[in-house]
């Protein structure tokens, strides 16, 4: 059974549901705390940073199980 269709697009609506849940949480914490900018964002990139790792692994195992 070909899981490609249906898995691919799984895990990228994962990876953009986390990386704008991420968005909003960091956007909140920068209007709170504007000083802390520079650390939230840099906690942000490498969050999403994570989310993308994550993203193309799925798909690497998307391909490889089809």
């Amino acid at each position: 059974m070909d899981l490609t269709p249906i898995g691919y697009p799984l895990a990228v609506i994962g990876a953009a549901m986390g990386i704008s849940f991420l968005g909003q949480a960091a956007a909140k914490s920068i209007a709170r705390q504007p000083e802390a900018g520079g650390t939230i964002q840099t906690v942000f990139i490498l969050g999403a940073a994570f989310i993308e790792v994550l993203c193309l692994l799925a798909f690497v195992l998307v391909i490889l199980a089809g």
